[in-house]
């Protein structure tokens, strides 16, 4: 038969402070009235992942400890969760009571308070471990370092082996080794040979685009050239109609009087074609004028 009375004299002997560490204190005190020990008739107000529940403990289930708590799901609305545990507790006495309706309401408005923080949009702190960083940096130096050395001495060894310092075929190297070699340096040949041709076509195709260039332009002044042939027949034409006039008009004309001669104008510059204008380098042209002497006949100079 258990004695509350007994087992709360035993525990006060041990006591030594004035809060319980007890997970189904229903205040938080030591004392003789919220114990749950010392009281074989008790109920308190639990939550466990958001969701509210009624513990309750009675004297018929105190031979069985794993089933001495009776677990009670109360509602999420604040008011049923009252009256379940005025429905519950109805013939407990009111300290039981009213502590668990207490217990009710501090636990609903931290579980408020809880949902409204997780709906802010807060910055997150995190820490800083200066000694991870610190031990992450020297690991990152010293296989930078290890690294380094180990492509200088692959370098060197590659050199040795292309210069043939060890043979056609060293015994120590591995023979996958010395093909990966071999492959590599056929590799960088191709790739030569590559750039090469590309450079080739390039400069054929300048050399293609300065013939075109020297073409056009060898065009260009055949062009003027056939223009200016052109131009001189016609002006050796125009000079010859000129002469053959003047020697009709000196044999129909009268004697001049002796001692005086007159002095024939110049004849006027034939009129010069216009060149239609074409793409290329420009050229001048430059005519001479000469003007030719009159005849004088046997008469004239015996008179003169």
């Amino acid at each position: 038969m258990q004695s509350d009375d007994v087992i709360w004299s035993c525990h006060k002997q041990t006591a030594t402070q004035n809060f319980c560490r007890n997970e189904y204190n229903v205040t938080g005190f030591c004392n003789r009235q919220s114990c749950p020990l010392a009281n074989s008739r008790y109920a308190t107000v639990r939550e466990k992942e958001g969701v509210l529940y009624l513990y309750v403990k009675t004297i018929e289930r105190a031979h069985t400890p794993a089933k001495m708590w009776e677990k009670i799901q109360l509602s999420e609305n604040y008011s049923k969760a009252l009256e379940q545990i005025d429905k519950e507790l109805i013939y407990w006495p009111n300290f039981i009571i009213h502590k668990c309706k207490q217990r009710v309401t501090k636990i609903t408005q931290y579980l408020i308070k809880m949902r409204r923080m997780k709906l802010r949009q807060e910055p997150k702190l995190v820490g800083v471990k200066k000694k991870l960083e610190r031990r992450e940096a020297t690991r990152e130096r010293k296989a930078l370092s290890a690294a380094h050395l180990e492509k200088s001495i692959e370098k060197e060894l590659i050199e040795r082996l292309k210069s043939k310092a060890y043979g056609d075929a060293p015994l120590n190297v591995n023979e996958g080794v010395w093909q990966a070699i071999l492959d590599r340096e056929r590799g960088e040949e191709k790739e030569k040979e590559q750039m090469e041709a590309e450079e080739e076509l390039g400069m054929e195709d300048d050399e293609t685009e300065e013939e075109d260039e020297e073409e056009e332009e060898e065009e260009m002044e055949g062009e003027f050239v056939s223009d200016l042939s052109d131009l001189e027949d016609v002006v050796d034409e125009v000079s010859e109609d000129e002469s053959e006039d003047l020697s009709e008009s000196e044999d129909t004309r009268p004697k001049t009087l002796l001692g005086k001669r007159k002095a024939k104008f110049p004849a006027k510059a034939p009129p010069q074609k216009r060149v239609e204008k074409t793409k290329g380098p420009k050229v001048s042209v430059e005519y001479e004028q000469e003007l030719e002497s009159l005849p004088i006949s046997r008469s004239e100079l015996a008179n003169w």
